[in-house]
């Protein structure tokens, strides 16, 4: 299957002349669209509009996240309604089966969150959880992780590690290995009607465990022993110790973790991280593809799968 992908267009009004003949092409060397966030430079319906003329009903299809940028003006589900009139499929802690002519993939997609890898839950953190549910939903063989926001640090290299934190979270690539444990806060909108608590039994990750998970997982993942070694069992069951004020209206999880399924994820891709490179993996092994417009050189960039290797 190919895949083509791109995050980061920042479409303003005036565009779209330009850009529309360019993504006609994607259906002539890809099944299927991503688009990974920031699609707009500041959210406004004209930006939104334009964007429908760039990436509407094209002939292929289209599955899209917004980003931080879609959100500016306080109208992102409006930007979200006028994508899917014009036939994309815009996803929000929610997964989506589509058939192509390469076979059949599931997506699952958040705009996702940032603030690195601290210990303690960030705002946004229960998209994390949306995220590994959709994902575990999936009734597919080729699945595919959608967010604006990082998963790992390896595609962060380039940009200025002191905004590192600002880029993305690992929580989403232990949610895209199938390594985050429990269930989301309780006091988050995603986690208010789940019972159970974010922290595994006995866990005490602190915030350089969370760098640990990150960096020195996705280093071993890239050797052929690493990738063999990084599956579930290996992998460390991921949850998030609050501080002790976050604990308040939170059950502890019980004497084990609820168990998740084995990563079966065949590519992440995000966006955002203008500065960053290309290619990176998930302690678990998946390929990480940040498809910021900036740092592919192109309109968008077609993947293989399974495999990822970048063929166009």
């Amino acid at each position: 299957m190919r895949v083509a992908a791109v995050g980061d267009l920042h479409v303003v009004p005036g565009s779209a002349h330009r850009l529309r003949p360019v993504y006609q092409r994607a259906a002539l060397v890809a099944d299927l669209l991503l688009l990974a966030g920031d699609l707009t430079n500041r959210g406004d319906p004209e930006s939104a509009a334009e964007l429908c003329a760039v990436v509407g009903n094209l002939d292929l299809p289209v599955v899209a996240v917004l980003g931080n940028h879609d959100h500016d003006t306080g109208v992102g589900d409006q930007v979200a309604a006028m994508l899917g009139a014009v036939g994309a499929i815009v996803l929000d802690g929610t997964a989506t089966t589509v058939e192509t002519p390469g076979g059949q993939v599931g997506v699952a997609g958040v705009k996702g969150f940032a603030q690195g890898h601290a210990a303690s839950d960030p705002p946004g953190a229960d998209e994390a959880y949306q995220l590994r549910d959709a994902l575990a939903a999936l009734d597919t063989d080729l699945r595919i992780a959608l967010t604006h926001y990082a998963p790992v640090a390896d595609t962060l290299t380039g940009e200025d590690p002191a905004i590192h934190r600002y880029l993305g979270s690992s929580l989403l690539g232990a949610a895209i290995d199938g390594a985050l444990a429990g269930d989301a806060p309780a006091d988050s909108p995603a986690g208010a009607d789940q019972p159970g608590s974010h922290e595994s039994a006995g866990s005490q990750e602190s915030a350089s465990s969370w760098w640990a998970y990150a960096g020195t997982g996705a280093a071993a993942a890239r050797t052929e022993g690493g990738r063999r070694a990084g599956n579930a069992a290996t992998l460390p069951r991921l949850g998030v110790r609050p501080e002790p004020h976050l604990a308040a209206g939170r059950r502890r999880a019980a004497a084990a973790a609820r168990p998740t399924r084995e990563p079966a994820t065949a590519l992440a891709v995000h966006g955002h991280a203008h500065h960053g490179q290309e290619m990176g993996r998930t302690p678990g092994g998946t390929p990480v593809r940040n498809v910021a417009r900036p740092v592919i050189v192109a309109p968008f960039a077609v993947y293989r799968l399974p495999g990822a290797a970048r063929i166009g």
